[in-house]
């Protein structure tokens, strides 16, 4: 990963971000020993917006991307966005809507989707859940496009 400081510019390439995220990430993977490389990947996504500034990957490329490591390698994808117009964006590019979550735009919120983020990824990794999906407690944020609706 590039070690740059975060500087916002109202400009959010994410399907640069995306596309050299998983380069990065299989290639260092690939560049360890077989015997060191972790048998449960997690590549978690985490936004304020919708992509609005790539110049270097497409959509399609992407889209592929994620559907090869997800088949093939078994990778779990996670997105986390305070916009939630790039939740249904995360989705249009192949991300589970279970693995989707959006949380508010303020300390609660934030530390609530890392705390999530965080449980989900020792229970996947230790073996305690199938797979990275969200649940009905991890959704407070009122607009969270996959909190089931009480009756």
């Amino acid at each position: 990963m590039r070690n740059a400081g975060y500087v916002p510019r109202a400009a959010t390439p994410l399907l640069d971000a995306l596309g050299r995220g998983i380069n990065d990430l299989e290639k260092s993977l690939a560049d360890m020993l077989k015997k060191d490389r972790p048998k449960k990947v997690v590549f978690a996504v985490v936004t304020d917006g919708q992509e609005n500034a790539s110049r270097e990957f497409s959509k399609k490329q992407v889209v592929k991307m994620i559907r090869e490591k997800t088949d093939k390698d078994g990778w779990q994808f996670v997105f986390l966005s305070a916009d939630l117009g790039a939740i249904a964006e995360a989705q249009e590019l192949g991300v589970q809507a279970s693995m989707s979550m959006t949380f508010a735009k303020d300390a609660a919120g934030t530390k609530g989707a890392w705390d999530s983020l965080s449980k989900n990824t020792s229970d996947f990794r230790g073996g305690v859940k199938p797979d990275m999906a969200f649940e009905e407690k991890d959704r407070k944020h009122p607009q969270d496009p996959n909190k089931k609706k009480k009756k």
